[in-house]
């Protein structure tokens, strides 16, 4: 008996050696080679070293990105095709002869200047934006705006599934195709994934330019979670732009397992379209080798609006994170109130310091969340970081309407940010967002008074009531906030 003991014993000590060896080795290349930032190396190695096989496996899937500097080269080559305009805009708002639509952008010249420095974005004056809540309302329009195309249609979507509201968008965009107009649609690799390989079929054969963004190796698979894609993007004949929170879907559209679906949307008429359209045809060139007639940019009438906008792009190939420092801008600019509204609240330690901080200053910080969950360790580590600005004097309010996916910022009573960046890490650092960020009065009083309400279907997390949680709850978020850099 005691010499089967032994044996076993034996046995094991050999595997785990070998165990040991390997993790070391794997730890060892993260440190050298990964360049990731301290603490996500730290949470890597740990969770290799501790939990051997599933560590390894996951940091597989969300972890490695080792080849990114060649994966994004092409990229990076291609956007700098857009230093057409910018030193000259920038060179005209110092100067102090830039025409702005409102006199009032000058006093966040900072903020402008910032994007301008970034990553070359432009300030696009004179807009006219329209904003859809409902994703029933929003598709109505759109499809309407899409019968009615002469020249060209860009369509950039995170997820496109294959169901009834997107078989009467793929009918319309097959439709524009055969009747000769250009036809370019963008998804990325791992939002395809519920698109039938038929519908592909369907597309490309009727004459749509159909690309995917970094696609998996395997149909249906795909081992890349990070550098997703998820930006938003709608553009007809160059005039009139979509961006925001909805995807295609029949879920986007109320009809599936989470309920109503709250999300926010806008609709640009005006200069910023140029905006939208430039970052399509980047994507896409990135995307396809498939030939596209170019890019040209729009002339607009002084008269289609009043709305000053930046249309802010940021992604892991980018130098500077804009949008993350584009809210960041935000907050600190605010001395009366924030309103912010996120699927999921991951923030990095800056933005967590800026929260407080103006919550000290006297300023109303509100922020609103999802009761529903479809991330359950996002969902935890958001109610422990929203449990800790409880503590500062910060409003955390959760939404019990339906699921809350809408991507706002509104400060004070002029500045705002419409997109698709949820207020995460992830979206920050890993994804590829785009969001207007929008100086205007109207504009910012509407989202505002969307929040307020909101707040009607809302529970309002007091420090008394988040205190009440279960100690089971209590682990579940001290556990995701420790992830939170891997989620």
């Amino acid at each position: 008996m005691l010499h089967n003991y032994l044996e076993v014993i034996k046995n094991f000590a050999q595997v785990y050696s070998i165990i040991f060896i390997f993790n070391v080795l794997v730890s060892m290349f993260i440190i050298v080679f990964d360049n990731k930032k301290p603490i996500s190396t730290l949470l890597w190695v740990m969770a290799i070293n501790f939990i051997p096989f599933i560590g390894f496996i996951l940091y597989i899937f969300i972890g490695q990105d080792l080849s990114k500097s060649k994966m994004f080269d092409g990229k990076s080559k291609a956007d700098k095709m857009i230093e057409h305009g910018f030193t000259s805009q920038l060179n005209d708002i110092k100067n102090g002869v830039f025409k702005y639509s409102n006199e009032r952008t000058k006093k966040y010249v900072n903020m402008i200047e910032m994007f301008n420095r970034a990553e070359g974005e432009l300030l696009y004056t004179h807009n006219d934006v329209e904003i859809f809540n409902d994703g029933e309302e929003k598709f109505k329009k759109l499809f309407e705006d899409l019968r009615n195309a002469k020249h060209t249609i860009y369509v950039q979507y995170y997820i496109f599934k294959s169901d009834k509201i997107s078989t009467e968008f793929m009918e319309i965009l097959k439709d524009k195709a055969r009747e000769g107009l250009d036809v370019y649609l963008l998804i990325d690799g791992m939002g395809i994934r519920n698109m039938t390989i038929i519908d592909r079929r369907r597309l490309r054969k009727a004459g749509v330019k159909l690309a995917i963004f970094f696609p998996g190796l395997i149909i249906k698979i795909n081992t890349h979670i990070n550098y997703r894609n998820h930006r938003k993007i709608v553009v007809i004949d160059k005039r009139i732009g979509y961006v925001g929170g909805f995807n295609v879907g029949d879920e986007y559209v109320s009809r599936g397992r989470m309920g109503y679906w709250r999300d926010t949307h806008l609709r640009i008429v005006g200069p910023a379209v140029n905006g939208l359209a430039w970052r399509f045809f980047l994507d896409f060139k990135f995307a396809s080798d498939e030939y596209t007639k170019g890019f040209t940019t729009e002339f607009f009438d002084e008269d289609t609006g009043n709305i000053d906008m930046n249309i802010v792009t940021s992604g892991p190939d980018t130098k500077a994170d804009s949008v993350r420092n584009g809210y960041e801008k935000l907050i600190t600019n605010a001395r009366k109130e924030i309103y912010i509204q996120t699927p999921y609240f991951v923030p990095d330690e800056g933005l967590l310091k800026c929260l407080k901080v103006a919550a000290l200053s006297g300023v109303n910080v509100n922020i609103m969340f999802p009761a529903k969950k479809d991330h359950l360790f996002v969902h935890w580590a958001s109610l422990s970081f929203l449990g800790e600005l409880l503590q500062w004097g910060v409003n955390v309010y959760q939404y019990e309407g339906g699921f809350l996916h809408t991507k706002v910022v509104v400060s004070d009573d002029y500045l705002s940010s419409v997109g698709t960046a949820n207020f995460d890490i992830r979206s920050f650092e890993l994804n590829f967002e785009v969001n207007a960020f929008l100086y205007d009065e109207e504009i910012n009083k509407t989202l505002k008074d969307h929040f307020i309400e909101d707040m009607k279907f809302s529970t309002k997390i007091t420090p008394e009531l988040y205190e009440k949680r279960s100690n089971i709850t209590k682990v579940r978020e001290s556990f995701s906030r420790l992830l939170s850099p891997l989620l």
